[in-house]
C-alpha cells in the first residue's frame, strides 16, 4: 500500500497522487471522503442559516421557492455545424422534440472574428460549429424560428457583442422587438486567456467591449443575459471542483468591478449576470459545488458590492455536462455518464441544462445521438424523482460537510486571486493552479487511482471502432466561401466604409461601441470586417509563454 504523499496532496484544492491500493478516498479537489458522516461533521455549521429558505439570501437551496415544480431548467442542446442552413435543420429538429431552448456553437473563424475567406481560415469553416460570417448567415440560421418564442444562447466570446447584434437585426426583420428576446451571450474572455486561447483584443479593451454590452442591453434588450461566465471551460482545461468555483467566482468579481469602474450601477447590470459550471461524474461534489457557489455568490453581491436588489444576490447558472469525461472508447457508456452528470446538475439547482452527445469524444453529435441527450434530460426530469422537492440533498451529513469545505477552498482561492490585484492580473497563478491540477487528473488516471471505465478498467480488447459519427463535407467550405463573395459583391460598400469608420472613431474615444457597431452589421459589414477594424485599432492579445 503506498501511502507517500506526492506534492499535489498538500495542495488544498487538488487530490493527491496516492496510488490504487491507498485506503482513502479523495474528490477531484482534495478533499478526503470519510467512510461514514454523521452530525459531528457539521456540528460546527449554523445549518439554518447557511441554508436559508430556497429563493431567499443565501440561495443555498436554490433561487427559486418551489423550483422546478413550477417550471422545469430549460432544457437546451448544443448545436451548429456545417452551414447555416444545416443548422437551421438541426434547431427545428431539437425543437420538434420538446428542446425548449437553443445552444449555438460557432466553428473556429467565427469564434476568432474572421471571416471564412480569410486564409488563416482554411480547413476550418463549419467544422466545430456554424459558420457565421453576415447577416445573411444569422438570417438563414433563423429562418422559420421566431425568436420572440425561443431562448437562444450562443457560446461566443471576443466577437460576442457581433454575434448579440446581428441576432437582434434578424428579430427586427422578423418583426420581433428586442425588448421580447430572450437568451445569453457567453462574453466571458477571462476564460478564454486562462483555459481556452480564443480571444482577440488585450485585456483592457476585451472587458470595454463587455461593459459596453452590459450597457446596451440594460438599454435595448433588457431579457438578456449579458454574460455566462464560464467554469466550463476551466474545469475542462483541468481544474479541480473548488478551484471551478474559485476561479470562476472570481471571474465574475472582476467583471462586475470593471462595470462599476465604467459607472454603471450594479443594480442595473448585475440581475443578468449568469453563470455557466460543468457537470462531472461525482454526483455529490457537484451538488455540493452548485450549493456552494450560489452561497458565495449572494454574499459578495449583498456584502462585498452593496448590491440592494435581491435578483442581483442570485447565481443562476446553466450546466453543460462534462466533455472532458466522455470517451472514444465503448462510446455508449457516456449515455450513463451523462445522464449521472445530468441528475446532478438538476439536484443542485440548475437553471439550463445541455446533455452532451454519447459520440462527442468523437466528432460534433449526430441527430440520433443529439436526440438520446434530450431524452436523458427529459427522464430526468419526468422519471426520477428529482423535480418533485426543492433542494432534495439538503440536511445530508456528507453533502452539507461537502458543501462547506468547497466554500472555504474556494474563498480562499478568491482571497489569494484579489491579493494578486484580481482575475485580469491574475492570470498567470490561475493558469498554474489549473495546470497542476491537470496534471494531478493524468497521473492518478495513468496509475488507476482515478478509473475511467472502458479506457484504463474493463477495458474490451475486441471493441470494434465507432464509425457512425458527423462528418462536415469539405464542399462546404468552398460554398460558404463562394456566398460570403457574392454578399460582399452585392452590398453598398461605400455605405460600409463609412460605417466602419464611425465605428473606428468610437474605437479610439470613450463611446459605447455598440451602436456604430450595429450599423456596419445593418449596412452588410461582415465580422472579418468589424473585428479586423477593431484588431488594428487595439491590438491583439499576446499569451505569457
Amino acid at each position: 500500500m503506498s501511502t507517500t504523499p506526492s506534492s499535489s496532496e498538500t495542495h488544498p484544492t487538488i487530490a493527491p497522487i496516492v496510488g490504487p491500493d491507498d485506503p482513502r478516498r479523495f474528490t477531484d479537489s482534495g478533499i478526503e471522503e470519510k467512510i461514514v458522516y454523521d452530525e459531528s461533521d457539521i456540528a460546527h455549521l449554523d445549518l439554518p442559516a447557511s441554508l436559508g429558505t430556497p429563493g431567499e439570501f443565501p440561495f443555498t437551496r436554490g433561487v427559486h421557492g418551489e423550483m422546478y415544480r413550477s417550471r422545469f431548467w430549460t432544457m437546451r442542446q448544443y448545436a451548429g455545424f456545417a452551414t447555416a442552413a444545416e443548422t437551421n435543420g438541426r434547431f427545428k429538429y431539437l425543437l420538434e422534440n420538446g428542446s425548449t431552448g437553443l445552444s449555438m456553437a460557432f466553428d473556429l473563424p467565427t469564434q476568432l472574428g474572421r471571416d471564412s475567406d480569410d486564409p488563416l481560415c482554411e480547413g476550418e469553416v463549419g467544422r466545430t460549429g456554424v459558420a457565421i460570417d453576415t447577416i445573411e448567415d444569422m438570417r438563414a440560421v433563423f429562418n422559420g424560428i421566431p425568436l420572440d418564442q425561443v431562448s437562444t444562447s450562443m457560446t461566443i466570446n471576443a466577437p460576442a457583442s457581433v454575434l448579440l447584434l446581428l441576432y437582434e437585426l434578424v428579430a427586427e426583420e422578423q418583426g420581433v422587438s428586442s425588448d421580447k428576446l430572450r437568451g445569453t451571450v457567453q462574453n466571458d474572455i477571462l476564460k478564454e486567456f486562462i483555459a481556452r486561447g480564443n480571444f482577440i483584443y488585450p485585456a483592457q479593451p476585451s472587458m470595454r467591449m463587455t461593459t459596453d454590452l452590459f450597457a446596451y442591453c440594460k438599454d435595448n434588450v433588457p431579457k438578456w443575459n449579458t454574460i455566462s461566465i464560464s467554469g466550463y471551460h476551466i474545469r475542462e482545461k483541468g481544474c479541480s471542483a473548488v478551484q471551478e468555483v474559485g476561479f470562476t467566482l472570481a471571474n465574475g468579481i472582476a467583471y462586475v468591478q470593471a462595470a462599476l469602474d465604467a459607472g454603471l450601477d450594479i443594480d442595473a447590470f448585475a440581475p443578468r449576470l449568469a453563470f455557466f459550471f460543468n457537470g462531472h461524474n461525482n454526483v455529490f461534489q457537484e451538488v455540493a459545488k452548485f450549493r456552494a457557489a450560489r452561497k458565495i455568490w449572494s454574499d459578495v453581491m449583498k456584502n462585498r458590492f452593496g448590491a440592494k436588489n435581491e435578483k442581483s444576490w442570485m447565481l443562476r447558472f446553466h450546466t453543460q455536462t462534462g466533455g472532458v469525461t466522455l470517451t472514444a472508447q465503448q462510446p455508449e457508456n457516456n449515455i450513463v455518464r451523462v445522464a449521472l452528470q445530468a441528475f446532478a446538475a438538476a439536484a443542485g439547482g440548475t437553471q439550463s441544462l445541455h446533455t452532451n452527445g454519447y459520440d462527442e469524444a468523437l466528432a460534433l453529435p449526430t441527430e440520433r445521438a443529439a436526440k438520446i441527450a434530450l431524452r436523458t434530460q427529459q427522464i430526468v426530469a419526468e422519471e426520477s424523482g428529482v423535480t418533485d422537492t426543492v433542494d432534495p440533498f439538503a440536511g445530508s451529513y456528507f453533502v452539507e460537510a461537502l458543501t462547506d469545505e468547497i466554500e472555504q477552498g474556494a474563498r480562499g482561492l478568491i482571497e489569494k486571486v484579489d491579493e494578486l490585484g484580481g482575475s485580469t492580473e491574475a492570470l498567470s497563478f490561475i493558469k498554474n493552479e489549473i495546470e497542476e491540477s491537470a496534471f494531478g487528473y493524468y497521473k492518478r488516471y495513468e496509475i488507476g487511482q482515478d478509473i475511467v471505465v472502458g479506457v484504463n478498467k474493463y477495458v474490451d480488447e475486441n471493441e470494434v471502432p465507432h464509425e457512425d459519427f458527423l462528418k462536415v463535407d469539405p464542399q462546404t467550405e468552398v460554398d460558404q466561401v463562394a456566398r460570403l463573395k457574392t454578399f460582399k459583391a452585392s452590398r453598398d460598400q461605400a455605405d460600409v466604409d463609412a460605417k466602419l469608420a464611425a465605428m473606428l472613431e468610437t474605437a479610439r474615444g470613450s463611446g459605447n461601441i455598440m451602436h456604430p457597431m450595429r450599423e456596419a452589421l445593418k449596412a452588410g459589414a461582415s465580422i472579418g470586417e468589424v473585428c479586423g477594424v477593431l484588431r488594428d485599432e487595439w491590438g491583439e492579445y499576446q499569451e505569457d509563454l
